[in-house]
């Protein structure tokens, strides 16, 4: 290890506001996909170009979280404007939220939100309304207590009031909402996207099912944590905020399978790596025998931060996008390849020019994916 591993200014590097991708791929697996097959060789193909560095009987691990329509506008009964983004759920109906401009908004203030027009509103909701009920000292948030009737989920008022929340940095993006949500997308809970995930088709899938790779699902409800900057000059002393995983007991019964025969396992997202090493370490230490534990599942928070120097449990690799400078991302990746080498790859991303198609590299949610192969792993 080398002790600039853990400064976070070494994990700085300049990307050109432009790299960062305003606007999906269409198709989607028409992206650029960087491949690190080797411990001192890479290649430049396109994401639809996957199935061809995999091998049967190698198995993709994904997330299968559903982005909320988690931001919200509405309006004190003074008339002030309120912009509100749910973090996440911590008792029924009470959300830990992101609150605009947060200092006017006291416990006991009532916001009343308004419909989103563009929202098809099967639900028939007419009315939204909640409370403040008290300031989190770690996020700034607040947490907000909705008035829902008895029986009912937020959800479907979410759907007919809310909006999916694009990253700030998306400040162009002319997306659609489904363009932000993996096509296998179905545990709603997140509050941005698991975007490794975005890249893939239903077409892929035949192609990669075709060839012998199968695939298992989780869930890791993205939220504040993960996105959550890194503000400590020495960033073991940073501290995650968890995130709510769960990973069935199928999905670790068919790693064990894969891992038997000789299959490799990959991670789709540092969001599906960090549920599976997360889940994994969390078992352990609920028992002494935690190659049997795992086969009962897990389900629950987990907080890890993987950075250079982690000893990896479950996964062989990682498909990955491109993060941003500073981030906790970026780390994780880093524990896998090293941080240097990674920083040459992103180095020499930059600066490759555009491939036949005319396409630059492109960075960060709708941008371009990196594979990085068991081969070329630390």
């Amino acid at each position: 290890m080398d002790q600039l591993d853990y400064q976070l200014e070494s994990y700085n590097y300049e990307l050109p506001e432009e790299r960062i991708a305003q606007n999906p791929v269409v198709p989607r697996d028409n992206s650029r996909l960087l491949v690190v097959d080797s411990p001192d060789s890479h290649r430049h193909c396109l994401f639809k170009d996957l199935p061809e560095f995999l091998r049967p009987g190698d198995l993709l691990v994904l997330n299968n979280t559903r982005v909320l329509p988690a931001r919200l506008y509405g309006h004190k009964s003074s008339g002030a404007e309120v912009e509100v983004l749910l973090l996440e759920e911590k008792q029924h109906h009470c959300w830990l939220a992101l609150v605009k401009p947060g200092k006017k908004f006291k416990p006991g203030s009532v916001i009343e939100f308004e419909l989103n027009p563009t929202s098809k509103n099967n639900f028939n909701c007419e009315r939204l309304q909640a409370t403040v009920l008290e300031t989190d000292e770690e996020t700034g948030g607040r947490l907000l207590k909705f008035e829902i009737p008895p029986g009912k989920s937020l959800i479907p008022f979410l759907e007919a009031f809310g909006n999916i929340p694009f990253p700030p940095y998306l400040t162009e993006t002319e997306a659609l909402p489904e363009q932000y949500q993996t096509i296998y997308a179905e545990r709603s809970g997140a509050v941005a996207a698991p975007t490794a995930g975005l890249h893939f088709t239903e077409e892929l899938f035949q192609r990669l099912q075709l060839k012998g790779i199968d695939q298992v699902f989780l869930t890791l409800h993205v939220g504040v944590g993960t996105f959550r900057p890194v503000e400590v000059d020495n960033i073991i002393d940073h501290q995650m905020h968890g995130e709510w995983i769960e990973v069935p007991a199928e999905t670790f019964e068919k790693i064990a399978k894969t891992k038997a025969s000789g299959g490799r396992v990959i991670a789709v997202g540092t969001t599906s790596a960090r549920a599976l090493e997360g889940a994994a370490i969390a078992l352990a230490n609920a028992t002494e025998t935690p190659q049997e534990s795992t086969f009962t599942g897990y389900c629950g928070k987990t907080d890890i931060f993987i950075y250079p120097g982690y000893q990896w449990q479950i996964i062989n690799g990682l498909i990955t996008n491109f993060h941003l400078p500073k981030s906790s991302l970026l780390m994780l990746v880093s524990a896998l390849i090293g941080r240097k080498r990674l920083l040459n790859l992103y180095q020499q991303v930059l600066e490759e020019p555009a491939n036949e198609f005319g396409q630059q590299y492109r960075f960060y949610s709708f941008g371009d994916a990196m594979f990085i192969a068991p081969e070329s792993v630390l």
